[in-house]
């Protein structure tokens, strides 16, 4: 999903949280401040919620042995969106797959990921399940059963970007797109014409159309937009074609009939709540999407783009629904 910033906007870009990170403001001269603040924002949410630092609070919890741990209100409101969309979903987005994701070889950042030449064992292991772990925001603590491992990959960027927008166009006033890894938000008083927001199969340059696969255009005005996918996050470990998308059913990659989902929703959270979720359903996913009233664009492996209704019209109409 590609971000195409008008005239009347700045735009930068540059890496975080092991993926791509864009910012777009509508006032140019708060683009480095509004910067700065998101880069802040973004290491605080690497600190809480990677599950790829040692020194990490969701690491910690891996040698709490079960028991009760105190945790930030930051990393608490993580774990708060993920156990929500793992009830939203029935369970298709579930962040007790850490030791699945483990087990592929998603065990560090994706740039070292498809470095490893390590075998793997896939063996089918239904993931632990979301309702075993507990969350006390009244006292601030979190309890994991002992060896349940924690994944946030489903919910925890957008979220993030949800959570930036916000705040940078309540401290600058001006309108706000923060895209990381093409979930993207966007909050404050939209440019004219809202966000325009290419999303495509391929990543790729912003100022430069995908060269195979389709694309479309649409244009966002408040809440956020998310595509998931099975292509782009792909590596080979012992003859197996591995992806990042793990179904917790299985514990193992999912196989679905569809390529790429992309959602647009009152937030990006919940957006990419419901593309991961619509891999993991597969065939049912459009049914799933169009009964939620969720706008989706769904590309099967062939190319075939099936949409739900409200695609793209109704993105325009989400400032009066959010």
């Amino acid at each position: 999903m590609t971000v195409t910033a008008l005239r009347t906007t700045a735009a930068t870009d540059w890496r975080a949280l092991g993926t791509t990170v864009r910012l777009v403001v509508t006032d140019p001269a708060l683009l480095d401040s509004c910067n700065l603040l998101l880069a802040r924002q973004l290491a605080e949410v690497d600190a809480a919620c990677s599950r790829f630092r040692t020194d990490s609070e969701l690491a910690a919890l891996d040698t709490a042995h079960g028991r009760p741990v105190r945790v930030s209100p930051l990393l608490a409101e993580a774990l708060a969106v993920a156990l929500r969309a793992a009830e939203a979903t029935d369970g298709a987005v579930d962040p007790t797959v850490g030791s699945a994701m483990d087990a592929i070889g998603y065990d560090r950042d994706f740039t070292l990921v498809r470095e490893d030449d390590r075998p793997v064992s896939l063996r089918v292991r239904r993931a632990p399940g979301w309702r075993k772990v507990t969350l006390d925001r009244a006292t601030g603590t979190v309890t994991v059963p002992e060896g349940v491992r924690l994944d946030l990959g489903a919910t925890a960027k957008a979220w993030a970007a949800d959570r930036a927008a916000r705040m940078l166009a309540e401290v600058a006033g001006c309108g706000v797109l923060v895209s990381l890894g093409g979930d993207t938000a966007v909050a404050g008083e939209p440019p004219a014409g809202g966000w325009q927001i290419r999303v495509q199969d391929i990543t790729g340059p912003v100022k430069e159309t995908p060269a195979q696969g389709p694309y479309d255009t649409v244009g966002l005005r408040s809440g956020g937009l998310a595509t998931s996918g099975t292509t782009a996050r792909r590596w080979q470990r012992g003859g197996h074609d591995l992806h990042h998308i793990v179904d917790p059913r299985t514990g193992l990659p999912v196989r679905s009939p569809w390529r790429t989902v992309s959602v647009a929703a009152a937030s990006c959270a919940d957006a990419n709540a419901a593309t991961t979720a619509a891999l993991v359903k597969g065939a049912g996913a459009e049914r799933w999407l169009t009964r939620l009233g969720l706008p989706a664009r769904l590309v099967a492996h062939n190319g075939t783009v099936v949409t739900t209704p409200g695609w793209p019209a109704a993105l325009v109409a989400l400032e009066a629904a959010a």
